[in-house]
């Protein structure tokens, strides 16, 4: 668990950058703890960086589209 900790703290400080690190610390976190359940942390956390980070993508997406769509109909 510790070692974990200390993972998940290194990527903290690796993806603190905002503008880069959409969803990834989320997810490598989620994914870490996950993935260190079942024996594979860094595994867990490495697709959890890459689904958080598409997730974060798409949201921003959607939110892109509203946006347009409402300035469209004033």
């Amino acid at each position: 668990m510790k070692r974990l900790l200390i993972v998940t703290a290194a990527l903290a400080l690796a993806f603190s950058s905002a503008a880069e690190a959409k969803g990834c610390i989320k997810g490598a976190v989620v994914g870490g703890v996950a993935g260190h359940m079942a024996g594979h942390g860094k595994l867990g956390a490495a697709a959890g960086c890459a689904v958080g980070h598409h997730e974060a993508n798409k949201a921003d997406a959607n939110k892109a589209n509203s946006t347009q769509s409402s300035q469209g109909q004033k």
